[in-house]
């Protein structure tokens, strides 16, 4: 992928679609509270995608389950707000999370094989999912998946509709996710991994095409991965996450090409160079630590090459600096 590809930049002046307020979430522990999520604020606008992106237990999966109501005990979330078309939608019944989710807010998930239902064909399951949200008869809602089908790429789409999930590919399966969860029209799609398993070609074709019908449908996306690759070729802007904390946010292009956070570089630098030879690829020493055993100070200070006395102490706030926001105690 052309690491310094670019879609078009957000739209102007749009009122946010999504505003994440310090959201901070919890688990609870025989111990007491382990805290997941430190007061996480960004916002998302219609028609922007929005990648998120950190190692293996930054907090990346957690904050969008606790944005689609998907958080599950003993997590909860224990400080700030959520609004969705500015209403509040973290205080909702479970009931009304789960509306909203259908027709509003779609997911897609990492393992399409976990999103379908084994036992019913592609077809029940699109036609299904429009009857519930849409009103629309049986013969208008089978139109209609029939043409999503034909949208994400699937030929012969009258035969295929009433095939079951297995007997696709890894990747038809995740273009037929995709077409569930455009099939209502949503407005905000939370993408979590939606390609890890997939291989780069197909993760390419994926990839183009959630980006191209998410712009089609003015549909806002959160796209989380830990792959800065996909960042660049799809995203908008990019948030960084650490050790359940957003140290760096900002335009992809600024991110990528000119990245501020110790953290956010050594991220970039670790990327294989196409056009530079290189005796061994740069590598971040150490782990992130463990919900139980996070530092005192800013937590990426026992990783970072450039920890002064005070980043061992002090806990960086997310301050402007330049088009981006970054958490450093050392711009």
């Amino acid at each position: 992928m052309n690491m310094l590809t670019s879609t078009a930049e957000a739209p102007l002046n749009a009122p946010p679609l999504l505003s994440v307020n310090g959201l901070s979430v919890e688990f609870m522990h025989r111990k007491g509270a382990l805290r997941a999520i430190h007061d996480v604020s960004f916002s998302l606008a219609p028609g922007e995608i929005l990648g998120v992106v950190g190692e293996s237990g930054a907090g990346k999966s957690l904050t969008g389950s606790a944005i689609s109501g998907l958080l599950e005990s003993p997590g909860r979330i224990s400080g700030g707000e959520i609004l969705f078309n500015g209403q509040r939608i973290d205080n909702l019944s479970e009931g009304e999370r789960r509306k909203l989710r259908g027709r509003k807010i779609s997911c897609i998930f990492q393992d399409p094989l976990t999103s379908l239902n084994p036992v019913l064909t592609i077809g029940e399951q699109l036609i299904e999912t429009i009857r519930t949200h849409l009103p629309l008869t049986a013969q208008q809602s089978r139109q209609r998946a029939l043409g999503l089908m034909a949208q994400v790429g699937i030929s012969g789409a009258e035969q295929r509709l009433e095939q079951y999930p297995h007997q696709f590919s890894g990747g038809m399966r995740q273009r037929i996710i995709i077409a569930l969860a455009l099939c209502v029209e949503p407005e905000l799609i939370i993408a979590d991994e939606p390609t890890t398993a997939l291989d780069v070609s197909v993760q390419a074709q994926v990839l183009s095409l959630l980006k191209r019908l998410c712009k089609q449908h003015h549909a806002a996306v959160m796209l989380i991965t830990h792959d800065m690759g996909v960042i660049a070729e799809v995203c908008d802007r990019v948030a960084v996450m650490y050790a359940g904390r957003l140290i760096e946010i900002g335009p992809v292009q600024q991110v990528v090409s000119q990245p501020q956070h110790p953290y956010t570089r050594g991220l970039m630098a670790s990327i294989p160079s196409l056009t530079e030879r290189s005796p061994r690829l740069a590598q971040i020493d150490g782990a992130m630590p463990r919900l139980n055993q996070l530092p005192g100070g800013c937590a990426f200070h026992p990783r970072c090459v450039k920890c002064t006395d005070h980043c061992r102490t002090q806990q960086p706030t997310l301050d402007v600096s330049g088009l981006s926001q970054v958490a450093c105690l050392n711009l």
